[in-house]
């Protein structure tokens, strides 16, 4: 009898058992698991009157050159080919792809500049659209992060740290604020494709995990082509009200498991199996851009009648957002240009240009930019100096996490608003840094989230997406 007591308990999962020993579950509806809002441990949440209802971050995976898009630095020209002074560089670490490099020659981009709006903004000849909303836009040319290669910079950017294992930001929001929409996820996941194809960096789907939170937090992909969502239709055979039945019992079932267990993801199973359920009924409506006007089109460019493209996706987002849906994360790949800068960058810009400010544009025009926080920009920047030799033309700029630029614009932000500033090379920031913590602080703050507040305790420490740092850029806000 010893023997079969103690196989029994062996079988007994070590989650289970503390389920068990820890939580009284108690009686457990389905109306209960299946709740619209999903909030966090702290029912105060919001910790104070919110600036804007969600987030739509326009992601341009592998690191745009600030030089050649925002951060005009005409003293280039001037020093064109010279090497970068040990002044300014001062020891920093360069990535495997410059550092055997005998010469760091200073390089100018070779775009016009011109400024715009009533601020004077500068922007490249390669952003006409963006520059046409600088008025509206929220420039930081001082954001900076440790972090010099692209997976621990974008893993950085959505996580607060650079090694993989913690919660995405949209995760952290559908955590602790839930979801304003009963048929779609409260944070969706769109990825497209550059049109500059020398470097592809992998997008992981570690980028939108919900790491140590409830599964159901995690990000949904949407994918491009064929169906938005694998398994949207039912197999051949099954209705509608089959699956409803099966979702029934399917249910029973695995509240009768979780009462014996107490295993909290058998909760996450039940609410994604429902979340799938009604988007099988949402979905085709989403992605279906028939009833959007001419007018529409020809402002997010032709690009957008391409299911799976940048302007496509910009498009969606802003369905999305109507639908509200409290998380769009859109990740653009492409922006690595370590060689044939010149002739790459034009066509990342092509693909992005246009659509950027267009989901701006018509979030006003729709009166929803002011609940909004759109947020542009990459996981690092580009050196001042070239990665290969000047005289080939066909030269890139190395990664750099000294200084980069973003760009924000909606509710709560000001608008036309340059902030921070780096040296005449754009090598080293020289007024107002904003570190990635910084920038997640203050989207906290903007969604009525006290960034320091907001934590999870797991494994016996309490973890929040800015780790123990970050500040909220209190001199960008209205």
């Amino acid at each position: 009898m010893t023997s079969d007591i103690h196989q029994g308990a062996d079988r007994q999962t070590r989650r289970s058992f503390l389920g068990s020993a820890g939580v009284a579950l108690g009686a457990m509806s389905l109306q209960g698991l299946l709740s619209r809002s999903a909030l966090a441990d702290d029912a105060s949440l919001p910790h104070f009157a919110p600036k804007v209802k969600r987030v739509i971050y326009l992601c341009q995976s592998g690191a745009p050159s600030q030089q050649d898009l925002f951060d005009y630095k005409p003293a280039l020209l001037a020093r064109q080919g010279e090497e970068i002074p040990d002044s300014i560089r001062m020891g920093q670490r360069l990535t495997t792809m410059t550092s055997d490099q005998s010469s760091l020659p200073l390089t100018p981009s070779k775009f016009a500049f011109q400024q715009y709006g009533k601020s004077g903004m500068w922007f490249s000849e390669l952003v006409p659209h963006q520059a046409g909303i600088a008025d509206q836009m929220c420039q930081i040319r001082s954001m900076h992060t440790e972090a010099i290669n692209h997976d621990p910079g974008m893993t950085m950017l959505f996580t607060g740290h650079q090694l993989p294992g913690r919660p995405s930001m949209g995760s952290w929001l559908s955590y602790g604020l839930g979801s304003e929409s009963e048929e779609l996820p409260s944070f969706v996941v769109l990825v497209s494709q550059g049109s500059a194809m020398l470097s592809q960096q992998p997008i992981f789907d570690r980028l939108w995990s919900s790491g140590f939170l409830s599964s159901r937090f995690q990000g949904v992909r949407f994918r491009g082509s064929g169906d938005p969502v694998l398994y949207l239709n039912n197999p051949a055979g099954i209705s509608a009200d089959d699956r409803r039945r099966v979702l029934d019992t399917l249910s029973q079932m695995n509240l009768r498991q979780a009462s014996e267990v107490g295993d909290p993801e058998i909760e996450s199973r039940v609410a994604q199996y429902e979340m799938a359920y009604r988007m099988q009924m949402s979905i085709p409506t989403l992605t279906d851009f028939s009833d959007e006007p001419e007018s529409v089109f020809a402002a997010y460019g032709e690009d957008a009648r391409k299911p799976g493209s940048y302007a496509a996706n910009c498009l969606l987002a802003r369905r999305l957002a109507e639908r509200g849906v409290r998380y769009i994360q859109l990740f653009h790949r492409g922006w690595d240009q370590h060689r044939d800068l010149n002739a790459q960058l034009p066509l990342q810009c092509r693909d992005t240009d246009q659509a950027s400010a267009a989901l701006v544009n018509d979030l006003a025009r729709l009166g929803m930019l002011e609940e909004t926080l759109v947020v542009w920009g990459g996981e690092f920047g580009r050196t001042s100096f070239a990665q290969g030799k000047l005289e080939t033309g066909d030269y890139g700029r190395d990664h750099h996490g000294r200084c980069f630029t973003m760009w924000l614009a909606g509710g709560g932000v000001k608008q036309g608003h340059v902030h921070g500033s780096t040296d005449e090379l754009g090598y080293n920031i020289t007024e107002d840094p904003v570190h990635v913590h910084d920038l997640n602080a203050t989207i906290l703050h903007l969604m009525g989230i006290d960034h320091k507040r907001f934590t999870y305790r797991f494994q016996s420490r309490d973890y929040r997406l800015t780790d123990i740092h970050g500040n909220v850029v209190e001199s960008i806000l209205t």
